[in-house]
């Protein structure tokens, strides 16, 4: 084909891509199908500039021209793109993972006593009864651990190496306590219940000796956002088990569908609160600062993620109710 027949076969579709470029520039988005009509545009000259490079590299005058309007469909496709996951990202941010988070309060609180409650009895009973301190182990790995493992285990590693396995295993603890509230809620219960547990175990032996501020100094900084992200992602997976329970006028598959989207959402989220926590663990924790400085890391930490998830979640709540209107 010579060149003027290509000119001519093609022509129209150059000019349809120019225009499209020209219409996605000034309205800044366009409808579904004139988006796709843009792209399927962009990628046909494409080829055609790659032909006329190779059949007529001679003639600057249709190369320019083709390779401007490439060049300009390419730079509105790829920033309606960018645009396109800013956009996205920030509304999962600011909407759909606070709104998400406030739609289980309730399996937060019952989460939280699942926790806490533990953690609470083996703290205590540990720290004021002889003989449940002496049942813990062996005396001298139990003096062990507290003199000296307990502490050096948050600086056992570079602290960028600390960070992310700390990052990775509790993103793998939220996951299971998530999943596992598919079995009847009775796996994430004991998931939460367990981990608990073993922080009261910690705590207890701490108390029993009297050094409960150096544990308090330790497991603060990091363990106030750590352990809340652990508690909702313990509710996520009670609320996706209450789906299979209670699926209401729904089948449980439906159900479970259902839950299985909205919470899956907030352990989604978690992964952000559970990056912090490894940050802190990591860079923080095993630091020699005052622990009043540690432990204000933690609280800030703690209060912007509470703040987020049930402030600003109840907010949030509201916009997607009124956007379902």
């Amino acid at each position: 084909m010579d060149i003027d027949a290509f000119v001519a076969t093609h022509q129209y579709s150059w000019a349809r891509l120019g225009d499209l470029t020209e219409r996605a520039r000034k309205l800044k988005q366009m409808s579904p199908h004139e988006l796709d009509e843009l792209v399927g545009l962009y990628q046909r000259t494409g080829s055609h500039l790659a032909h006329a490079r190779v059949a007529y590299g001679g003639d600057e005058a249709i190369v320019g021209r083709l390779t401007f309007l490439v060049a300009e469909a390419h730079g509105i496709l790829y920033a309606q793109r960018e645009t396109d996951v800013r956009r996205a990202v920030t509304r999962f941010l600011v909407v759909t993972f606070p709104a998400a988070t406030w739609s289980i309060r309730r399996f937060i609180l019952v989460s939280a006593l699942l926790t806490l409650v533990p953690w609470l009895v083996f703290q205590v009973w540990i720290g004021v009864s002889p003989d449940a301190f002496d049942l813990t182990g062996d005396e001298a790995v139990t003096q062990a651990y507290i003199d000296n493992d307990f502490e050096s285990y948050y600086s056992s590693q570079p602290a960028q190496n600390f960070a992310s396995q700390v990052f990775l295993n509790n993103v793998r603890v939220a996951v299971l306590a998530f999943a596992a509230g598919i079995l009847l809620c009775v796996f994430t219960v004991f998931i939460l219940a367990y981990n608990g547990a073993n922080v009261g175990v910690a705590g207890g032996l701490f108390t029993h000796v009297g050094e409960w501020e150096r544990f308090w100094g330790l497991i603060l900084p990091h363990g106030l956002l750590e352990i809340s992200a652990v508690i909702v992602a313990g509710a996520a997976g009670l609320r996706l088990g209450w789906s299979v329970i209670a699926p209401g006028d729904m089948t449980r598959w439906d159900a479970v569908t259902a839950q299985g989207r909205a919470v899956g959402n907030v352990v989604i989220g978690l992964v952000i609160a559970f990056a912090v926590a490894g940050l802190i663990e990591g860079f923080v924790t095993g630091r020699p600062w005052p622990t009043s400085l540690r432990v204000g890391i933690g609280v800030i930490a703690f209060v912007a993620f509470w703040g987020w998830t049930l402030v600003y979640g109840k907010r949030a709540a509201a916009v997607l109710d009124a956007e379902m209107r």
